[in-house]
């Protein structure tokens, strides 16, 4: 994953209305309904059939320390599905995202202004359409450098140029080195 995908998961994530399962077998268990076998569920986490049959009776109470991240991970993808979709929606109809970074811009600009790239911190909040283009993009599978592409466009046109307001002339926003970047909606 890269670091937009990672953080519109972390997003979804703080959106969940109930936790996820904790304990390995109730972990597995979810798993198993989702997937529908132990072969697919060991497949998932890279385990045979019968370590997740294991886990699933109990026998094995505690998983490797790599397995367990692993199975926690699968789970929380694939925690409150509708919940995700709903904050989502939201999002891409009427709330916007923000987002919240610190990185190196790039600039191309007219003759005569600064095109410097230089760290920025900014916290931005864009309108519903780029969070669906963003959202569209993600499940499309677009890569990270695209998904920045949409991000830097946003933050163009609502931050560096405040909607028309100022620095008509700025004609392409990059955004090279990503210190953090966190995203709301």
């Amino acid at each position: 994953m890269g670091e937009i995908e990672d953080a519109i998961e972390r997003a979804d994530r703080e959106g969940f209305t109930k936790e996820p399962p904790k304990t390995l077998k109730a972990q597995i268990g979810y798993l198993l309904k989702q997937l529908g076998s132990a072969r697919a569920v060991a497949q998932e986490l890279g385990v045979t059939a019968d370590s997740v049959n294991r886990y699933r009776r109990g026998a094995r109470k505690h998983a490797r320390a790599d397995v367990a991240a692993k199975i926690d991970d699968a789970v929380r993808r694939r925690w409150q599905p509708q919940v995700r979709k709903r904050r989502q929606r939201q999002a891409a109809t009427t709330g916007g995202i923000t987002v919240e970074t610190r990185a190196r811009f790039g600039y191309t600009a007219p003759i005569g202004t600064t095109d410097d790239g230089r760290f920025r911190r900014l916290t931005v909040h864009l309108p519903p359409h780029y969070a669906q283009r963003l959202f569209d993009a993600r499940d499309t599978g677009a890569s990270d450098r695209q998904m920045r592409g949409i991000i830097a466009e946003g933050l163009k046109e609502v931050y560096f140029q405040d909607g028309g307001a100022r620095a008509a002339g700025l004609l392409d926003v990059e955004i090279n080195d990503i210190d953090y970047l966190d995203l709301e909606y």
